[in-house]
């Protein structure tokens, strides 16, 4: 085995990352770079029935998405696969050749055999055991024919399988990272097929053999791959290879303690992509799922993770997905943005809620075919900066700044005891302050000091005005101050929603 460390990500392409790949790959890219190691890509396509158009190009968007690198594998250059590496090829599909000369050592050892038993069968098989609540194993019918019987069933082409001859009473002990020894009897494992009908290895045979090949020494995947295992183990064996270091990741559940479930929640990356969690926020919140660094510290910069990434230091307990932690994390790195990253992020968010053009350098609101700036819709944008959780709650969060009528629910408008006709006063009051003041003192820090010396003036309370010219102004109990929301309106529209809100009264 090299003592470079190399360790490697080996998703089947059935179907788009989830969170849970996502964490698996972070954990093996930490770990590399940790170790000053090679972080390899491989792609086990060898399920045919099962592969999604679009599965692979999904995984290399999401790993640029992400900002992890890795040294082999396909990378997309010019919207083309290409693969770059001295361990290739790295789809399983394009090495059936090496999976064929290694299959018949196992052939020729008598550690493999062919298995002709038809699906009916085996179906019968399972529906004896599970009547008689016996494991479910194959029963071995085919492990003994001879050698003659063999060559007449493939000469009239019967379908089959290759089996691996498990040894019948043998201890395997796996020195798991994370879970420590694990031992089992082979009694308890079954002849598992190694390669299927359609002449496709396996899971289990075709990344031992590919792990053995590309000279893998940490393979890091989720504990759902414990008991398959021995199965591995035993593999390696047979081939005289020495194994790999084993750390088997602990699973992602949710609040109620279950598995993530891709029915019940979105757990596909693609998904917290659009809706706009920023890729740092949502690697530093997977890198504390399962992982700590022993210290309080939650905020992580990619670096800090790699300095202080280790296995020693991955539990064994499940791991809880709590979207509400997630929410926290995105919050904190959106106020971290400088305005203008955050607003480049922003527009095409209020655009897809058709709330927006873009017309050249400037901008026109869908609903009033006003112009608009890219500074004054900056000056908009800007209010939710620090509030939102994530950049697809812009277009609910801002949406009273772009319609020409906003609903108001007349009652809402009422600070506490006030009346109708004292809130009536008191928004009058404040149209004819506001009209008043200059347009190039229209801005929030201003507005505010003169509006409150206008309350003190009046010998009003806080609420009496600024309540009603927050609710007049947005529609709503809860949004940004009421002078920063003025001033992103302009004064024109200032008084014209307090008008608006008066005649509701």
């Amino acid at each position: 085995m090299t003592s470079k460390v190399r360790v490697r990500i080996a998703p089947s392409p059935t179907g788009f990352v989830h969170i849970g790949n996502l964490r698996t790959i972070l954990y093996n890219y930490l770990f590399a770079k940790h170790n000053e190691g090679a972080f390899i890509v491989r792609i086990e396509d060898t399920d045919r029935s099962r592969y999604v158009k679009g599965a692979v190009e999904n995984l290399l968007k999401v790993l640029e998405w992400a900002g992890i690198e890795y040294d082999e594998g396909p990378f997309m250059q010019n919207s083309k696969l290409i693969e770059i590496g001295e361990y290739g090829p790295y789809f399983q599909s394009k090495r059936l050749e090496i999976y064929n000369e290694h299959i018949n050592q196992l052939l020729d050892s008598g550690k493999a055999y062919y298995c002709f038993c038809s699906k009916e069968r085996l179906d019968n098989l399972r529906e004896e055991q599970k009547k008689k609540k016996l494991p479910p194993k194959y029963d071995k019918f085919c492990r003994d024919l001879s050698r003659k019987e063999i060559e007449e069933k493939l000469r009239y082409k019967e379908p089959y399988v290759i089996r691996f001859k498990m040894p019948d009473d043998k201890e395997v002990v796996i020195n798991d990272i994370i879970h420590g020894a694990i031992t089992i009897n082979t009694k308890d494992l079954d002849d598992y097929v190694l390669i299927k009908s359609d002449k496709y290895p396996t899971y289990h045979f075709a990344n031992v053999v590919d792990d053995h090949l590309m000279k893998i020494t940490h393979v890091m995947r989720g504990d759902e791959w414990i008991s398959s295992t021995p199965k591995h183990v035993i593999l390696y064996d047979s081939f005289g290879w020495n194994l790999p270091a084993f750390a088997h990741l602990p699973q992602l559940v949710n609040k109620q303690k279950k598995k993530l479930s891709k029915r019940e929640s979105d757990v596909a990356v693609h998904d917290f992509i659009n809706a706009g969690y920023l890729n740092d926020a949502l690697l530093n919140f997977i890198s504390l799922l399962g992982w700590n660094s022993g210290s309080d510290q939650e905020i992580f910069t990619k670096n800090e993770l790699i300095k202080q990434f280790d296995l020693e230091r991955v539990h064994k307990a499940s791991a809880v997905f709590d979207k509400e932690k997630l929410d926290w994390f995105n919050n904190y790195y959106i106020k971290q943005l400088n305005l203008d990253n955050f607003f480049e992020m922003a527009v095409p968010y209020l655009e897809a809620a058709e709330l927006i053009l873009q017309r050249k350098k400037d901008f026109e609101i869908i609903d009033t075919k006003e112009k608009i700036s890219s500074a004054q819709l900056k000056q908009i944008v800007e209010l939710e900066q620090p509030r939102i959780k994530k950049l697809s709650d812009l277009p609910a969060a801002l949406e009273y700044f772009f319609k020409k009528d906003i609903v108001i629910e007349p009652k809402i408008l009422l600070w506490k005891k006030n009346t109708k006709d004292s809130t009536i006063k008191h928004l009058k009051s404040l149209k004819n302050f506001i009209s008043q003041i200059d347009d190039e003192d229209f801005l929030a820090d201003k507005l505010e000091d003169e509006t409150k010396k206008f309350i003190q003036d009046n010998s009003y309370e806080n609420g009496d005005i600024l309540w009603p010219m927050r609710v007049g102004l947005s529609g709503r109990q809860a949004s940004p101050g009421p002078f920063e929301i003025a001033a992103a309106l302009g004064k024109d529209k200032t008084i014209q929603r307090l008008e608006h809100a008066i005649s509701l009264l």
